[in-house]
């Protein structure tokens, strides 16, 4: 649990697993992403049997800023530097936006090309 902040109320905890989530959609959100991919066999085994937005993304905490790794699909014929530049300034600005803690950085991982319309 990523403890954000304490007021006079109490302490407000954001779980990885949330910010994994905005982190995903966000990244499926941006131009060229077709999907995300699993980083490794196991997680390819558990997307098979659950469907969980936040797999193919790690989210790791210091105590003081947040790093993302995205696993992800491209599009075929897109430019591969454009579309990782662009999910990485993405997922920064909306996880920045969403949780109200700084992103070190996000790395974004090209586990694969598809090819979406054959014509």
């Amino acid at each position: 649990m990523i403890d954000d902040s304490m007021n006079t109320m109490g302490n407000i905890f954001i779980s990885h697993k949330a910010i994994a989530t905005i982190a995903s959609h966000s990244a499926l959100e941006s131009y060229g992403v077709v999907g995300l991919a699993p980083k490794d066999l196991a997680e390819g085994l558990v997307r098979v049997l659950v469907k969980d937005p936040s797999l193919g993304v790690d989210v790791e905490f210091d105590g003081k800023s947040i790093e993302i790794d995205l696993y992800i699909i491209v599009e075929y014929g897109t430019r591969i530097k454009s579309v990782a530049s662009s999910v990485a300034d993405n997922v920064r600005y909306m996880v920045e936006k969403t949780v109200g803690l700084p992103v070190k950085s996000v790395d974004v991982h090209i586990r694969g090309l598809r090819i979406s319309n054959p014509d």
